[in-house]
């Protein structure tokens, strides 16, 4: 099994620190050819025709949101790029950033050029400050060299808080606001940032960008699936051998990646997706990577049969307990729930009526949370009863 790089195309190959390491490279080609050669409307349909989707998760297609954005009333428009990566086991955004900003750099000013926003930002994880030098030289290299005179872009750090990988919670943090999910509708593109039309898209959406608008739609559009197309850059870690970064075509099958690239040997279970990721036992491993099947965010943890389920889903919960914003009572009050549940059956305290209080109240918070990490919290823990659940009645006192 062998990877296809398309966001991954410069990493380890250009100077990070030098832009004309990245010219030599097609770099900023097309910029060039979108700001030269197609309509704004042109760059849109380009992308809308590509099929590609967001790569932070939710698996929004792309060019629609650009395409609402650019159709809001209004001159004052923003272009985010979110890279906040909070998702637990994903590292592949700091991979990305530290070998090439340039294609990112690039990938913003084509989106701002399309959506006719004069501002961008870069929303920076908390935990990534050691980057913030070399983005800010490569934007300073890019204005030099002519490439960023239709649009400003700045960085924003964050405060470390993992609901800020929320787009609507992001977009309070670089307001100045405490880090809150919004209600919805209206929607970013219509109503984002400072109540202007704003399109948000993750590190590894914009990357693709360059190569779609240089390369053309139905080149990128014939890889993949058929409702995944492009490839998808993965974090592997856990219980494995050859932990690190990889980049495959969508629908590659988990198996491949897990066992053929990253060597695990002995393998449990699979969490896809970071910390309300699904869970797939063993028995699974062949399953599909794309957005029909499992995907996420491209957070892959591999746990060996040394490990116990339990223990994992209980440390999970605790971990999405103490990100909760708390602004609304099934993700506040459900999640300390689910803690003091799984508490139990983690010391064998566990009693027969918990599992079913656990079905019950996954369905509750999954139908009546407010924003994807009350939605999402409860998979964990819907999983390992569905695959594990003779784990839990072991433990039942």
């Amino acid at each position: 099994m062998s990877e296809k790089r398309i966001v991954l195309k410069n990493c380890e190959v250009i100077d990070p620190r030098h832009i004309t390491t990245y010219l030599t490279r097609d770099g900023f080609r097309a910029l060039e050819k979108a700001q030269k050669e197609m309509t704004p409307e042109e760059i849109i349909e380009e992308v809308k025709a590509s099929g590609l989707r967001g790569r932070g998760g939710a698996g929004f297609p792309c060019g629609l949101k650009w395409e609402l954005a650019r159709n809001a009333p209004g001159d004052e428009k923003y272009v985010i790029c979110n890279a906040d990566e909070g998702e637990v086991g994903t590292f592949k955004d700091r991979y990305i950033l530290q070998n090439d900003p340039f294609t990112l750099i690039e990938g913003i000013a084509i989106a701002a050029h399309a959506i006719g926003a004069k501002q961008g930002y870069i929303y920076l994880r908390a935990e990534y400050h050691h980057l913030l030098d070399s983005l800010v030289n490569a934007i300073d290299q890019a204005k030099e060299r002519g490439f960023l005179q239709h649009v400003d872009i700045d960085i924003r750090e964050g405060a470390g808080a993992y609901v800020c990988g929320e787009e609507s919670a992001l977009m309070d943090s670089i307001e100045g606001k405490r880090g809150e999910v919004r209600y919805r509708p209206p929607f970013p593109p219509t109503k984002g940032l400072w109540g202007k039309p704003t399109i948000i898209n993750n590190v590894e959406t914009l990357m693709n960008i360059p190569q779609i608008i240089l390369n053309g739609a139905s080149w990128f559009n014939q890889i993949g699936t058929e409702r995944s197309k492009g490839t998808k850059v993965f974090s592997v870690s856990g219980d494995v051998k050859r932990p690190g970064v990889y980049e495959l075509v969508l629908g590659t099958r988990l198996k491949e990646l897990v066992e053929e690239l990253a060597l695990a040997e002995k393998v449990k279970m699979v969490q896809v997706g970071g910390a309300t990721g699904r869970l797939v036992p063993y028995d699974m491993i062949d399953t599909a990577l794309s957005f029909e099947t499992i995907l996420g965010a491209g957070a892959i943890t591999v746990f060996d049969q040394s490990r116990d389920v339990i223990d994992i889903v209980y440390r999970t919960m605790e971990f999405l307990a103490e990100e909760s914003c708390g602004k609304c009572a099934p993700c506040r009050e459900g999640t300390e729930a689910m803690v003091e549940i799984l508490g139990r059956f983690f010391r064998s305290e566990g009693m027969e009526k918990d599992i079913r209080v656990l079905e019950e109240l996954s369905s509750a918070m999954m139908l009546s949370s407010l924003c994807g990490l009350g939605q999402a919290a409860p998979i964990p823990v819907t999983d390992s009863l569905q695959y594990f659940r003779n784990d839990y009645e072991n433990r039942i006192k």
